[in-house]
Parts: structure tokens; C-alpha cells; sequence
């Protein structure tokens, strides 16, 4: 089996260490004996999504959002056909908040893909924290670190997590991030997926599903990785 990775504009979305976050699709595929494929596109490239099993956005300044922002016009209905699709997608901090309609800043508005049905609008001061969030879908709490001056409003969607301790998406609801079809968006970085291998899982074998029509995947020895995140449970909740 083989899955293909595409990390859209790194060189301009990749404030938080979201190359982590490739590493650790890619080790576990690896250490299952799963191909893993990863391709960087910059924003003179072509992106053929029917050639992606899944796709970061990572986070940047609002500055490079906006450069970002005009490329992604151009790829706006394909990159909707391969969410609609069933297209596995995560995106952090400000990927999560080009997924929206918009996000409204201080220097005006960045136009979003309208992929997801969610809005970002500027707040004060910058709501920063550990962070931990909880969800039925997996085992153990997935933590991480948050950073952002926008507040994320998802209405009636499914949040990725409900907050523990920490701010979330707008520091007054009590949720965090999204989940939309095979859709990741979240404010927890740091890189997010080798602190919750079960958050990394989830995203590989959805994939899997999608393109194999099977999604069993070999257990791996997470010891280290669940010692590091009870200890930010532990030490914050």
C-alpha cells in the first residue's frame, strides 16, 4: 500500500513546525510497512488532488496568508471536489483558518476557500496556551500548543475537541478546531501529530479507506509518545 502526502507551500505556511507533523505521517506509514510519498508544492506549481491521499496547510503570518490566499482562489473548486470527496485534509492555525469564508483583520479581510463553513475574525489580545482537548473519537486527550489573535466561529460543526484547559477557537464556547467529512482544522501546534499518535492514526486511516477500502492499521509502540502527552494532562488539568 502507498499513500501520497501533499504539504501545499512551505515555504511560506510553515511557522510552527508543521514539517513535523509530515515526519510523523510518514514514520508511521513507514513503520507499518505503508509507502509513504510526500510532495512540497510552491505557488508557481500545478496541483493535481485526484494524485493526494492527504494534504497539510500549515500556518503562516497574516502577511503570507494573503500571499497564499490569491493562489488558493485558483484551485478553490478542485481542492472543494477532493474535500467533498472524502479527501483527507489537515490544516493548522492559519491552514485552518483559510478552510473558512474569511478572516477579517486588522489590514482587511483574507478571503478563505469556503471549504468548511467556519469564519476567523481578529481578537486581543493573542490567546496563547498549552492547550488540552478531549474527543470520544480517541483514547487519550490530544494536546498541544496554541498561538493565535484570530477567534474561529464553526457554528454548527463538529469541533475537533472540547477544551480542558486552554482558549480553543474563540476562547468563549469551549471547543477547538474542526471536523468536517475527512477535514482536520486546528489551532494546536508545535508540531501537533508526535505528541497524538492517535490524531495521526485517524488521519493515515482514513486515507487508507478512502483509496483501499481498508483501514487496518498494525499497532505500534506509543509509550514514548503517550508518556509526553500525560504529562501536559497531567501537569494542566
Amino acid at each position: 500500500m502507498k499513500i501520497t502526502i501533499g504539504h501545499l507551500y512551505p515555504d511560506l505556511l510553515n511557522l510552527y513546525g508543521d514539517r513535523g507533523n509530515i515526519q510523523c505521517m510518514r514514520k508511521r506509514c513507514e513503520w507499518r510497512g505503508i509507502e509513504a510519498e510526500v510532495r512540497e508544492y510552491q505557488l508557481t506549481d500545478s496541483i493535481d488532488f485526484s494524485n493526494l491521499d492527504i494534504v497539510l496547510l500549515g500556518g503562516g503570518s497574516d502577511r503570507e496568508q494573503m500571499l497564499v490566499c490569491e493562489k488558493l482562489k485558483t484551485i478553490q473548486k478542485d481542492f472543494r471536489d477532493y474535500v467533498e470527496a472524502g479527501g483527507v485534509v489537515i490544516a493548522v492555525c492559519g491552514g485552518y483558518q483559510l478552510l473558512g469564508h474569511y478572516y477579517d483583520t486588522d489590514d482587511g479581510r483574507i478571503e478563505g476557500l469556503s471549504l468548511v463553513d467556519l469564519y476567523t475574525e481578529q481578537g486581543s489580545p493573542r490567546l496563547i496556551s498549552n492547550i488540552v482537548i478531549e474527543n470520544e473519537l480517541f483514547e487519550q486527550p490530544i494536546v498541544g500548543f496554541e498561538n493565535h489573535g484570530g477567534r474561529t466561529y464553526i457554528g454548527d460543526n463538529r469541533p475537533l475537541g472540547k477544551v480542558k484547559f486552554g482558549y480553543g477557537n474563540n476562547g468563549k464556547d469551549g471547543a477547538e478546531g474542526i471536523l468536517y467529512k475527512n477535514v482536520v482544522g486546528t489551532y494546536l501546534h508545535g508540531p501537533l501529530l508526535p505528541k497524538n499518535p492517535g490524531v495521526c492514526d485517524y488521519l493515515i486511516r482514513n486515507a487508507l479507506e478512502r483509496k483501499y477500502g481498508k483501514s487496518e492499521l498494525a499497532p505500534l509502540d506509543d509509550s514514548q509518545e503517550l508518556e509526553a502527552n500525560q504529562y501536559i494532562v497531567g501537569r494542566f488539568c
